[in-house]
């Protein structure tokens, strides 16, 4: 049953400024969104409405001033200037969104380590106020001495990091994606054929702005980059204080890389690259000891140390300056969503899989058959199951191409476990490191690691695998080893093995090979990483699974979207726990097995089902294909956003809301009682995101439609009765 609450509160007009405001409050464990109580005051975007719901018509656009001074790269989101005479210099970074400036002075654009000798490239000086920057004080600017000076200009479309090759679950996302590119070139006369190149691009209906350099070498002699900061930004502080402190709120500037390495959940205390540091300059901040973190430097922790031949070029990683228009949890999770949605969109493979427990051929064929019966898409064989991606034997290659033939002939995907660093192979190849972060790690430079990603790449070449599930990635441990033949040393290790798996990555990518990784490498070219769970978590009882991986599940996707973290289910024995852990025999444990798929598969999210088998009896398998055709069947907007309405905390309903304006289905509630009696409950629900404004059409449990007003604040509530241990869903269109 459900009711709509009927009564309809005023939105403030709005008429502040000519602006029209968005009023948002989101929390951690009750994070509907209730917008008569403001905790952020959002002006809408330039273009006249709000960018999360309803995608900007405008192009990012790249002109010129009139007088030829500046060039203006904006997209009606975000909009960076740049004055190119004296010299190139960022002048305003700016959010459209909120009207407001990101930053307060002017820094060069880049800085480097050449040959010993440090060099700036562009930027201007003669600035006194550091708090603020205003226009007119440009034009007394002089450009710095020494440094590598703006010689000239290109500008043109986004070009792909590298190629991606769309596989059959694929969604429709354009890459690259679609945008503006502004490349920046300086020369300096005292280095004579070396030639740096500032890039930017900028991103059609998104907030985003990304950055990197590229130094070529026609100097006739190699050329030795110690050290690059390839962005630095005088931001203005998101708050000021007199004293000292540990923990300083953060801003509207998030800053993402493609240099990342062990990490489930992206956070700022997480990030390799974006550095906030105290603006020395900035004599004026309320600080008292002037150390206010506003000025953001993006280098690599170590290196590169890297030698660039004559005739080379050295490109560093790149950037992804993601603007925000608020401070609430919810929108800014959306909004890195759909920065992700666009520059990893390969994320958005979401295809349904089974870890089987043997590589025997039987047992594979027979998890193809039923994966291929019940609507899965996907096989991976699992680690423990005998799979050795580094084996060469002629006929062991044979025999997993006859099984990747036979998938493949039914429409499903198959390949297998590597496991690359957490594992020690001998004292020549192991990082010479006093404390890997795995305590035992290979070095990607050894000679055991080239020989390592040479296997795999014939394996993958000779078998025509799939998928790969690659643990334990390179987890960026450096390595001291003057004997490696990939590194020179300490300085250079972590860059070196970066780029070897960096490489690696993109190469599956342009080969459509799937890929597990539990780390944040999606920039580089993986598909998917954990969800973030306690693997000994899997080991205890039943019951105890279902909270904890609703848990994980709504805590998960804050940072990603349902498609980009992946879950487990213990068909079998994991880790311990016996038969009261286990879901084996399925047929003696259908409620569990169907709360798991349930509860996954009403997320948008995919679990490594691992075992022998998916089914075991004619009911179990009717279990299995009623949920997999249900989630086939709303599969656009399961895989959408995820909104947060409550945290499962085991004593009361728990809810997720998917939403999506672009699709005809525009929203999907899954509301949970883990209670041992039923529940009935108003639920409310926050309707704004879904795109729907005065009325929807709205099903429970699939039933009968009912046409329902949304409420001035764009919620609606409704008043449901969900069964003991049971679920409800609804739709909204």
């Amino acid at each position: 049953m459900f009711r709509l609450r009927t009564e309809r509160r005023a939105l403030p007009s709005g008429a502040h400024g000519g602006r029209r405001y968005i009023l948002s409050e989101s929390a951690d464990n009750f994070a509907f969104m209730k917008l008569p109580l403001i905790v952020a005051l959002l002006p809408l975007s330039a273009f006249g409405g709000d960018w999360l719901v309803t995608p900007p018509k405008e192009r990012t656009a790249i002109t010129r001033s009139a007088d030829g001074r500046e060039v203006t790269m904006t997209n009606g989101l975000i909009r960076r200037v740049w004055r190119l005479n004296p010299d190139a210099a960022t002048v305003a970074f700016d959010n459209l969104m909120t009207g407001a400036s990101l930053i307060r002075g002017v820094k060069p654009e880049a800085e480097f380590e050449l040959d010993g000798q440090h060099y700036e490239a562009g930027g201007l000086t003669g600035q006194e106020e550091w708090a603020y920057l205003r226009p007119e004080w440009l034009n007394a600017m002089k450009p710095s001495p020494g440094s590598f000076h703006f010689v000239r200009m290109e500008s043109g479309a986004t070009q792909d990091r590298f190629p991606w090759k769309r596989v059959s679950y694929s969604g429709k996302q354009p890459w690259p994606p679609p945008g503006a590119s502004l490349t920046l070139l300086f020369e300096n006369s005292q280095l004579p054929g070396v030639h740096v190149s500032v890039h930017y691009e900028m991103y059609d209906g998104l907030p985003v702005i990304s950055k990197w350099l590229t130094m070529r070498n026609e100097s006739g002699r190699a050329v030795k980059l110690s050290k690059f900061v390839s962005e630095v930004l005088a931001v203005v502080e998101t708050e000021s204080l007199v004293e000292a402190s540990d923990q300083w709120r953060q801003g509207n500037l998030q800053v993402d890389s493609d240099y990342s390495f062990v990490a489930t959940h992206s956070r700022p205390d997480q990030n390799e690259i974006a550095h906030w540091e105290p603006d020395p300059n900035y004599k004026t901040q309320v600080n008292y000891r002037l150390k206010t973190p506003v000025l953001l430097r993006c280098y690599p922790p170590l290196g590169p140390d890297a030698t660039i031949l004559p005739g080379g070029q050295f490109e560093t990683f790149r950037i992804f300056e993601l603007v925000h228009d608020s401070t609430d949890r919810e929108r800014r999770g959306l909004a890195q969503r759909r920065m992700y949605r666009a520059l990893a969109p390969w994320t958005q493979e979401n295809p349904i899989l089974m870890h089987v427990r043997s590589a025997e051929p039987e047992a594979v064929k027979l998890a193809i058959d039923q994966c291929v019966d019940v609507g899965f898409e996907m096989v991976i064989m699992t680690f423990g199951s005998g799979f050795d991606i580094e084996r060469e034997d002629p006929a062991y290659l044979a025999q997993i191409k006859e099984l990747v033939d036979y998938g493949r002939a039914k429409g499903v995907a198959l390949g297998g476990y590597s496991l690359l660093a957490s594992r020690q192979i001998s004292a020549e190849d192991d990082v010479v490191n006093p404390k890997p972060i795995f305590d035992h790690s290979p070095c990607l430079g050894s000679r055991w690691g080239i020989d390592y990603f040479r296997k795999v790449r014939h394996f993958i070449e000779a078998t025509g695998i799939s998928v790969l599930e690659h643990d334990g990635s390179y987890p960026g441990d450096t390595c001291a080893s003057t004997t490696h033949p990939d590194h020179q040393g300490l300085n250079d290790s972590q860059w070196t093995q970066w780029k070897t798996i960096a490489v690696f990555y993109a190469w599956c990518r342009s080969r459509g090979v799937y890929l597990n990784v539990p780390d944040w490498y999606y920039l580089e070219g993986s598909n998917k990483t954990a969800m973030g769970y306690r693997e000994t978590n899997w080991s205890l009882p039943r019951v105890r699974q279902i909270i904890l991986a609703r848990q994980n599940i709504f805590d998960g996707t804050w940072d990603k979207t349902p498609s980009m973290g992946w879950m487990f289910v213990p068909l079998v024995q994991y880790q311990g726990g016996g038969a009261a852990a286990t879901l084996e025999p399925l047929k003696e444990h259908l409620d569990f097995y169907e709360k798991h798929l349930a509860l996954n598969l009403t997320s948008g999210v995919q679990a490594c089902y691992r075992g022998p088998r998916l089914y075991d009896s004619e009911e179990t398998r009717a279990m299995v294909k009623k949920w997999v055709a249900f989630y086939k069947a709303h599969r656009g907007i399961l895989e959408s956003d995820i909104i947060h309405i409550r945290r499962p905390d085991g004593r009361d309903y728990d809810a997720i809301l998917h939403v999506n304006p672009a699709l005809s289905e525009k929203g999907m509630a899954v509301i949970h009682n883990p209670l041992d009696v039923p529940i009935t409950r108003t639920i409310p629900l926050p309707l704004y995101y879904t795109g729907l404004t005065t009325t929807a059409l709205v099903r429970v449990d699939g039933g009968a439609a009912h046409r329902v007003q949304i409420a001035r604040d764009y919620t609606a509530e409704f008043r449901l009765t969900i069964p003991a241990g049971g679920m409800s869903w609804l739709t909204l269109e």
